[in-house]
């Protein structure tokens, strides 16, 4: 299971239904509720996104913020709303992969921060992997992640 969050990023850019007629994608307001709850839960103050997610900026860090084209370097945790990790390097080796190849929760959430900068996010399903899910990530997941962004490349 160790990287498998990794490889769906470099898999998946994107996330949709895949053709599946019965898949039908939740709002991000059918989520908000749930997302708000693990906040306040998790002692998370979070911002709202323009596209709905939630985030709080730990540390803004400072020099070279990621752009789309950026290649990125990042320590991670990811988890269900029920606390579950799913994935994590936040103890192994740093991760690299472009910016532009990762779920829409991370392409939003990364250029709000600078190198050595750390941030939370509350992803919902339409930012993360879509009502088609992902390997062991089930269709309509709400994701929350720490991300520490080590370089930008």
């Amino acid at each position: 299971m160790k990287n498998i969050f990794f490889l769906a990023f470099v898999i998946l850019s994107f996330t949709g239904c895949l053709k599946d007629d019965t898949c039908t994608p939740k709002t991000v307001q059918s989520e908000t509720a749930t997302m708000l709850s693990y906040a306040s839960t998790n002692g998370i103050t979070p911002t709202t996104h323009s596209s709905g997610m939630l985030y709080q900026i730990v540390s803004a860090g400072a020099g070279l913020t990621p752009t789309a084209t950026s290649t990125v370097k990042v320590r991670y945790t990811g988890k269900f709303m029920d606390g579950t990790v799913f994935d994590s390097n936040a103890t192994g080796n740093p991760v690299s992969f472009g910016l532009n190849q990762v779920i829409q929760g991370w392409q939003l959430a990364l250029p709000l921060i600078k190198k050595d900068g750390v941030i939370k996010i509350i992803v919902p399903s339409s930012l993360a992997y879509g009502c088609a899910g992902y390997s062991s990530i089930p269709g309509d997941a709400v994701l929350f992640f720490e991300i520490q962004l080590l370089d930008v490349l």
